[in-house]
């Protein structure tokens, strides 16, 4: 339950409270129930107490008194056999006490102290009290049979069990009882809270994600009705929405390309100077292409479902286009590596990767793609010998419409390419990561979750490593 928090700047320190709202209730709950049937123990003991010492001195005093009385009417002669007749009849002892009897008091408790000072209101202010007389523990009371003399005085001893409290261990099951059965109504009640809360999160991921979730139910207590149904109007009007945008972009695409198709066919055909052609074909490929890029972010993430793909094919197909165009591409991946991802989505961000590389680096040197297996995670890496991006603008980067002030006298690019690849990470719980490559350049690297279990994650690390494919 409980975990880490990471710290601004510093370590992370470990978490005092689990991050589920579940347990942080129960936890709070119980925590009150404990308060208050603590409470109601304190306050029951302060009021049960004095009555039952009350009860109990009575008792002492009973005994005391029959025992002196028995001892006065009793012959002399006789006084030993009714001692020993109490003793095994009724377990009190008595035995005459002696000014070299060594004592123990009795321990410094509410009910002792309450128990004491009604046996001695009813005994007199002589009386005296002991936990052990020589060497027997017990709880000792001493009395005379006449109050005025001091030399005829006795010790009696009555049962611990006459004494002691017989139910303390009885209440204290029973409260125990009360207690994890409140504990445990607590518990179902705030699961009965959090299940429908559980619920709106994976839908609202699921939401996140580009996937359309089920419809909530909207049944239950009134304001997770409330939440349920607002989330089934927004999840409709996102899916309404994807829908009118998937026809509008459908539509931009045919209106605006079907004229740059004409266009470049005229300019073909219109005999002006090869130069001049090749210039201008470049361009409306270059608008062709800013228009595709508007499509890509437009659309958002595909709906396209999730498989396991082998990420060291997909390079290879995605770069072999590249090397018949004469690129100059060095490619380094294991004999394979599975995620569970998009295969069009990875595709299309690692085209991106190697289009952002090959307009800014330019034939400078070649670029390197590499598949491998780093951190327990898949990295797809695209390095190159450009100008690189300062650590500062990294961030920026990211954002759409955005590109280095040096790269702004070139035209080319509409500041979308590396936005499409964070939204593609983003969309598969991982990464881009951007970094300068030592000796100048950028590395661009897509990080995914892998897909495989252990031994079968054990045996890619094992083959990332072996003899890498080359041009």
């Amino acid at each position: 339950m409980a975990g880490t928090v990471e710290a601004a700047g510093g370590p992370a320190r470990p978490r005092l409270l689990p991050s589920t709202l579940l347990w942080q209730t129960f936890l709070l709950v119980a925590l009150l129930l404990i308060v208050a049937l603590g409470s109601w123990v304190q306050i029951f003991r302060y009021f049960q107490e004095p009555a039952r010492s009350r009860d109990v001195a009575q008792m002492v005093v009973s005994v005391i008194n029959l025992t002196r009385t028995a001892l006065i009417n009793a012959d002399f002669d006789r006084r030993m056999d009714l001692l020993i007749d109490l003793a095994a009849l009724e377990g009190i002892r008595i035995y005459p006490a002696e000014a070299t009897d060594e004592l123990a008091p009795l321990a410094d408790t509410r009910p002792l102290r309450l128990l004491t000072a009604d046996v001695r209101r009813q005994l007199g202010d002589h009386t005296r009290f002991a936990s052990r007389w020589k060497t027997l523990d017990g709880f000792w009371v001493s009395f005379r049979l006449d109050p005025d003399d001091a030399n005829d005085e006795y010790w009696v001893m009555l049962p611990p069990e006459r004494i002691e409290n017989p139910d303390d261990f009885g209440w204290l099951g029973w409260g125990g009882g009360a207690l994890l059965a409140a504990l445990l109504g607590a518990f179902l009640i705030v699961a009965r809270v959090s299940a429908p809360l559980r619920q709106l999160a994976r839908a609202a991921r699921m939401v996140g994600s580009g996937e359309r979730p089920p419809p909530q139910p909207e049944s239950g207590p009134q304001e997770i009705a409330l939440v349920a149904r607002a989330f089934n109007q927004m999840a409709g009007n996102l899916a309404r929405m994807d829908e009118d945008r998937a026809l509008i972009l459908a539509g931009v695409s045919h209106d605006l390309r079907t004229p740059l198709a004409r266009l470049r066919l005229g300019i073909e055909m219109s005999g002006a100077p090869d130069d001049e052609v090749t210039a201008m074909v470049a361009d409306i490929g270059e608008m062709d292409r800013i228009i595709g890029q508007f499509l890509d972010f437009g659309r958002g993430d595909a709906q396209e479902p999730t498989a396991a793909i082998d990420l060291a094919t997909l390079a290879r197909e995605v770069t072999e286009p590249y090397r018949l165009r004469g690129v100059d591409l060095r490619l380094e991946v294991p004999e394979s590596l599975f995620v569970q991802a998009r295969a069009l989505s990875i595709r299309r961000a690692l085209a991106n990767l190697i289009d952002n590389a090959l307009r800014y680096a330019g034939g400078n040197a070649p670029l390197e793609v590499t598949v491998s297996i780093e951190d327990g995670q898949a990295r797809i890496e695209v390095a190159d010998r450009g100008p690189g991006i300062p650590e500062s603008e990294i961030e920026r980067m990211r954002q759409p419409f955005t590109r280095l002030e040096k790269a702004r006298s070139n035209t080319k690019g509409a500041g979308l390419g590396l936005a499409i690849v964070d939204r593609v990470m983003r969309a598969h719980q991982g990464r881009l990561e951007l970094s300068a490559r030592d000796g100048g350049g950028l590395r661009a690297a897509l990080c995914l979750p892998l897909a495989a279990p252990a031994g079968e994650q054990d045996r890619m690390r094992r083959s990332a490593h072996s003899e890498p494919d080359r041009p």
